[in-house]
């Protein structure tokens, strides 16, 4: 609706308020009888003068107070409010509609050529890889991509430090590549970023036998969530195989005081 027609949609509006509360100010309450009518029930269009009287008409009568928006209204009484309500009513059932398609929108998990392709080639490692509906932000920034010369995916990956309150995301991380190498940008005392050396210095100072990188385990109800121990020595395609990702690889690294934090899901896990 452009501005104009909201304009005058508010005029008609302002118009029909006067011309309602002239005739009502010809009326008196309809509960106490004594004071001037202000308020006209949307419901019953009764008459009342106060909040106080409005409450006991509701208690009374058990009126609900709300307009029956689709009551029959006779051609004689149909004027520019009639006219105004019965637009609202297409407006509202517009955008229920709408949400109706967005909710199917965002129910509907990714299933573009690519994302297709992504998924037969992770199978072909033993990973299951499944997607999200592109309404999601993880759906939105995964940059994983699959050189199919190379045999090798470049994953989009989220490294997450919860003793440091930190995360950050990796673009095209090789999965030839072991964990450590991956983590040793972030917390190798030398060679890592003395920025982000600052941020995880309490990884810094850890040796990396006191540090330890789990994965959520997808397809468990909220109630039980449980974590993969990865091995720091393998390469990300070794630790990735026989899982289930959503997306792509979210990496929480820990220290040894807070491992009992991250439950590991138990044996006998087989591949689907």
């Amino acid at each position: 609706m452009s501005t104009t027609e909201r304009q005058m949609e508010n005029n008609c509006l302002e118009e029909e308020l006067k011309r309602t509360k002239r005739k009502i100010s010809l009326s008196n309450c309809g509960v106490c009888g004594s004071e001037e009518a202000k308020y006209t029930c949307p419901a019953c269009l009764a008459h009342s003068c106060s909040l106080l009287c409005v409450k006991k008409h509701k208690d009374d009568t058990g009126c609900s107070g709300v307009r029956n928006k689709t009551a029959f209204v006779t051609l004689s009484e149909f004027d520019e409010m009639a006219l105004l309500n019965d637009y609202r009513i297409l407006e509202d059932t517009g955008r229920f509609a709408g949400a109706a398609t967005r909710d199917k929108l965002i129910q509907t998990p990714r299933s573009t050529l690519r994302a297709k392709r992504l998924a037969a080639n992770a199978r072909k490692m033993f990973i299951t890889l499944r997607f999200l509906p592109i309404t999601f932000t993880k759906s939105k920034e995964n940059s994983t991509v699959f050189f199919t010369k190379e045999k090798v995916f470049l994953w989009h990956l989220k490294v997450i430090f919860p003793q440091s309150s930190t995360e950050f995301s990796q673009r095209r991380v090789s999965d030839r590549q072991t964990l450590e190498q991956i983590l040793t940008p972030y917390i190798h005392p030398t060679e890592s970023d003395p920025v982000t050396r600052q941020k995880l210095k309490m990884y810094v100072r850890t040796p990396f036998d006191h540090v330890k990188v789990f994965m959520k385990a997808e397809g468990r109800k909220a109630n039980s969530v449980r974590y993969h121990e990865l091995d720091i020595h393998k390469t990300l395609r070794d630790n990735l195989s026989y899982k289930i990702l959503i997306e792509y690889p979210v990496l929480h690294v820990v220290l040894g005081d807070h491992w009992k934090e991250f439950p590991l899901k138990g044996p006998g896990w087989t591949y689907t």
